[in-house]
């Protein structure tokens, strides 16, 4: 199994000098940062009191695992009536990942979880945004290794976002195909 690091340092930033004309290694886009989301609006609005704090506990516990990390907890800025959610609600949980934590997540991602998932045929490269940021989301968080499925009680999607210092799509597409994220060949 080859790691982002080492396939980054060996692969891609030769094979981006050469297709870009870069004349610094330096200048090359890299990865900058990994964010975790998980929206939870929906599951504590139906709860009150001690249900709302367990499955609260219960998705930061989960996160804090998938990331390696403690996640922060996110709070609604308004109240929306049809979600049953009150300003200052929990809404929400992220993670900032940076350096070698967000390298050995992207390894697990690419290996682990993105083969485990169910009906994957590759990432879509139009989730590859105009500055170079790849966004996916995972309907299931079971789909990660540190979460065993018997001890869910709600299933709770995922939505991850790899940020890169690439200037446009083209170059961020380049950049996550060298470091080995399995895109949808395109026809």
């Amino acid at each position: 199994m080859k790691y982002i690091r080492e396939t980054y340092q060996k692969e891609a930033v030769p094979e981006m000098k050469k297709k870009f004309g870069y004349g610094n290694s330096m200048a090359v886009p890299r990865l900058e940062k990994v964010a975790l989301n998980i929206g939870i609006g929906k599951l504590v609005g139906v709860k009150t009191g001690q249900d709302r704090e367990k499955t609260i506990a219960a998705v930061m516990e989960d996160l804090a695992a998938i990331a390696g990390q403690k996640p922060a907890l996110t709070q609604a800025k308004v109240s929306i009536a049809t979600f049953k959610l009150r300003k200052g609600m929990a809404s929400g949980a992220k993670v900032t990942l940076r350096g070698r934590r967000m390298e050995s997540f992207l390894d697990k991602v690419i290996h682990v979880v993105l083969p485990r998932s169910r009906d994957f045929r590759g990432i879509d490269p139009k989730s590859v945004d105009p500055m170079g940021n790849l966004t996916l989301g995972f309907k299931e968080h079971i789909f990660f290794p540190e979460i065993a499925p018997e001890k869910v009680r709600s299933s709770l999607g995922l939505e991850m976002t790899v940020v890169t210092t690439a200037p446009n799509k083209e170059q961020g597409l380049e950049l996550f195909k060298l470091l080995g994220f399995p895109f949808k060949k395109e026809a």
